[in-house]
């Protein structure tokens, strides 16, 4: 079947194949810890690669990152041999990054890490009405009012861009690029969304293309917690707690709240 599962290799691996096997070890690993049916509800997977600028080409071969589905396969080949229940529509996204994200699983063996997205326990709210204020930086309001009925909310710099496509963006939290403000500058045309979930009855933070390394940052910190935590791909949500704090670029800060605290 798999014999390479059954090996134990503490040494950094040294070939395309050995990489390959050691990520398809680790990652079956963690998913063979989900209990209880949790694989059912599993809505993608994200793999986050640290290596050295020399090694990088030996893992791009042993995720096949010219052709996205194939590693995908290979997972899906691993959880149907051991019964690791995964839904037909899971996603898988492989990002090569400069450091590991201290909020996803770090792979034993190898410098990678990954996010697996399950719906979370769902949050308890008064409303499904927050606000989202700026505290550093000028946006075209101080103060932003959303809810579900709003779709996706974009946040970038300037309030129509036409992006990579062809098509224009609205970004209906806005920095304008005329701004004087310093913070302004670091902020991406299309740098984060946030999103309704009616799963979990909680607000999601995604870092959007030009927020994610190497071009730009996303960054939450919590109330209470110092340790702030990056968004490392688009396809991954946060979810957003009362006074989280949204760090764009290097300068400009959103804060989240249930209460419109200029109402208090």
């Amino acid at each position: 079947m798999f014999n390479l599962f059954n090996k134990r290799n503490p040494e950094p691996p040294q070939d395309v194949k050995a990489i390959r096997e050691q990520l398809l070890t680790a990652i079956k690993q963690e998913l063979q810890k989900l209990e209880g049916g949790e694989g059912k509800h599993i809505k993608g997977l994200a793999l986050l690669i640290a290596c050295l600028p020399a090694e990088k080409f030996m893992y791009e071969s042993a995720v096949f990152a010219e052709d996205e589905g194939r590693f995908k396969n290979e997972i899906q080949r691993i959880v149907d041999d051991f019964a690791i229940d995964l839904p037909e529509n899971w996603t898988m996204q492989i990002n090569f990054v400069e450091e590991l994200s201290t909020d996803a699983i770090k792979l034993s063996g190898i410098n990678a890490s990954l996010y697996i997205r399950t719906p979370e326990h769902v949050v308890v709210t008064k409303s499904k009405t927050a606000y989202i204020r700026t505290l550093n930086g000028e946006s075209e309001k101080m103060l932003y009012k959303i809810g579900p009925e709003n779709g996706k909310i974009n946040i970038g710099r300037e309030h129509k861009v036409q992006v990579s496509d062809g098509f224009f963006r609205i970004n209906h939290i806005a920095f304008p690029d005329v701004s004087t403000n310093e913070a302004n500058k670091f902020i991406s045309r299309q740098h984060a969304h946030i999103e309704w979930d009616s799963n979990t009855g909680s607000f999601l933070l995604f870092a959007d293309e030009g927020g994610i390394p190497p071009r730009n940052k996303v960054k939450i910190r919590s109330v209470g917690d110092h340790n702030p935590v990056k968004l490392n791909v688009v396809e991954l949500g946060h979810t957003l707690l009362e006074g989280d704090q949204i760090i764009l670029g290097e300068l400009a800060v959103l804060e989240f709240s249930y209460n419109d605290v200029d109402n208090n």
